[in-house]
This record gives structure tokens, C-alpha cells and sequence, in this order.
């Protein structure tokens, strides 16, 4: 993920929540809530599947664990790696939004 490949869709989600919380860290619950709520419900993290995927992210240098903030939540933060590559995946994304727009397959956008 680190080497400019593309993020699965829940490394980039994970990845968002954290960038958007206070200070660029959240807790899991604090995740799972941010990505329902931006998808309107339509993608739910289940606790196996972010727990693996911020393991995998810090393993990867783009998030870590942050020590003793509080015994009953894990805190994590996205680090500089982690804000490269979500930042670089937000741009893949916009290019393949754009696409979609321009095929018709958007609400109220036809194609050329």
C-alpha cells in the first residue's frame, strides 16, 4: 500500500477518518461511526475488519498506535505516509468519479 499501489477500500477509509479526526487520530469506534456516517450507512466496518486493516496500516508506517490515551479505547494516528498515500488515493478516486460522470453512470449526467 505504501509504495504507491492502491489502497483497498477500507485502508482508505480508515485512512480517512483518522485525517479528518481532531489532530488526524481516532479511536476504532470513532472509525467504524465516521465511515458509516459518510456513506449513509452503506459501508459498516465490523470490528474484525478495522482492527485488521489498522494493523496492517501500521505495519505499513501509514497509522499508528498511540500510547496510554485512555485504557478503554485504542487512539490511533495517521502518520505523514498514511496522509500521502490517502491523499493519492483521493486523487485516483476523483479521476474515476470523473470517468463515471462522463459515461453517464452519475444522477443527473449524461454522456457525451
Amino acid at each position: 500500500m505504501a509504495d504507491g499501489n492502491p489502497l483497498t477500500p477500507a485502508a482508505f477509509q480508515v485512512l480517512l477518518a483518522l485525517a479528518a479526526g481532531p489532530g488526524g487520530r481516532a479511536h476504532g469506534y470513532g472509525i467504524m461511526g465516521f465511515v458509516a456516517e459518510v456513506t449513509d450507512g452503506a459501508v459498516q466496518l465490523g470490528p474484525g475488519t478495522l482492527y485488521r486493516t489498522l494493523t496492517r496500516l501500521a505495519a505499513d508506517g501509514l497509522a499508528e498506535e498511540l500510547p496510554g490515551e485512555d485504557s478503554r479505547r485504542r487512539y490511533y494516528r495517521i502518520t505523514p505516509a498514511g496522509r500521502e498515500a490517502a491523499s493519492h488515493e483521493a486523487s485516483l478516486l476523483r479521476r474515476l468519479v470523473a470517468a463515471a460522470g462522463d459515461a453517464g453512470l452519475l444522477a443527473g449526467r449524461e454522456s457525451a
